[in-house]
């Protein structure tokens, strides 16, 4: 295996407790509760530069770098230009070339610039998110690197986020990883009605227990700091039986006060289909999400004054499924229909009915 890609400092990040959360936390809490597409969105919540500066480096970015502010420039000036070519969009000059990266996402939050510039910002961001994303993917399958080296570069990356946490005295008793076996690949596929490879998402997934119920939102929210950006979740790959959002307002009272500015309205769950896993026993409860968890490639890539690339992207998105539940529910989803032996018998009995749909020859009836 190459050596780790150039890692990136962060500051030190202090635990924000529930009650120290506003509109800005609830709101990137409910995206990954919801399994929601920050596509969908009207604005964005950055009041400082330091605060973007943060947002940046967890997408693997440290723009004081030549080569990463010329990325994320030119990355940019794709985006305007879709906008203006496409939909012959007006993309002021503010937004299409500011003074630096950071300032396209105050004028996003309104926090710098006009409400013009802000509804500009938003869109040219939103073009740019699937720019990153189309990248990301382009890269990862144009590297040499296995699907096994790939998942040791994500677990060496979660669990020193997981060390840093403990170091912290976050809440945690529980924060343990796993790799899908090639048997447990292939029944997963079977048992799909969609059997292609690039649908299983938790290949690569880890499990966070927390003391308390109470204690979920601070351990959600400071992963969202630390290791992956919020923005990240897979959209239609959240199955939370474990904290609705109307839950979460009812247990956090602080939060009504927020309620009528949410970008959607609080009924909004109540009118999707959420699908949910068929496996699962009825009183299973769990928040499950996928990630693009983003990570940088320099061990694999040519020194950047050296790179002839026509893209100088230098990161990549893996797919990481997290599974967060506390300690009580996480006792309480290892008995009778829950346990694990359970769904997997029964995934098994559907595999094996697929399997042999139409080709079993009928017993001879007397």
């Amino acid at each position: 295996m190459k050596p780790p890609s150039l890692t990136l400092a962060f500051p030190d990040m202090p635990i924000c407790r529930v009650e120290q959360m506003g509109l800005r936390e609830l709101e990137r809490i409910r995206l990954i509760l919801r399994g929601g597409s920050v596509i969908d969105w009207r604005r964005m919540y950055f009041q400082s530069r330091g605060e973007v500066d943060n947002f940046l480096r967890l997408l693997q970015l440290d723009v004081s770098r030549p080569y990463d502010e010329a990325w994320a420039r030119g990355v940019l000036a794709e985006a305007v230009e879709y906008l203006r070519k496409t939909f012959n969009y007006r993309v002021a000059n503010a937004v299409a070339q500011p003074e630096e990266i950071h300032d396209l996402f105050l004028y996003a939050a309104g926090a710098k610039g006009s409400p013009r510039h802000r509804r500009i910002a938003c869109v040219v961001l939103k073009v740019m998110h699937v720019i990153q994303h189309i990248e990301g993917r382009d890269l990862l399958f144009r590297l040499a690197i296995s699907e096994v080296e790939l998942a040791e570069l994500v677990t060496a990356k979660v669990l020193a986020v997981a060390t840093e946490m403990q170091s912290k005295g976050l809440p945690v008793v529980e924060f343990a990883h796993s790799i899908k076996t090639q048997d447990s690949l292939v029944t997963k596929l079977l048992a799909k009605k969609e059997t292609v490879a690039a649908q299983v998402y938790d290949r690569t997934r880890f499990r966070v227990v927390t003391r308390k119920r109470e204690d979920l939102l601070p351990v959600l929210y400071y992963l969202t700091q630390r290791l992956f950006p919020f923005h990240l979740v897979v959209p239609g790959q959240t199955e939370n039986t474990l904290m609705p959002f109307k839950s979460v307002l009812a247990e956090n009272p602080h939060f009504e006060q927020f309620a009528p500015q949410l970008q959607l309205d609080r009924d909004f769950e109540a009118r999707e289909d959420n699908g949910g896993n068929t496996f699962s026993g009825n009183t299973y409860r769990a928040l499950n999400f996928v990630v693009d968890m983003p990570v940088r490639m320099d061990a694999y890539l040519p020194a950047p004054e050296a790179d002839e690339r026509q893209r100088k992207g230098r990161i990549i998105i893996a797919l990481v499924e997290f599974q967060i539940v506390d300690e009580e529910t996480a006792r309480l989803n290892e008995q009778g229909d829950n346990a694990h032996e359970a769904y997997k018998r029964r995934q098994k009995k559907r595999v094996l009915k697929r399997l042999s749909q139409g080709l079993v020859v009928p017993k001879r009836q007397t």
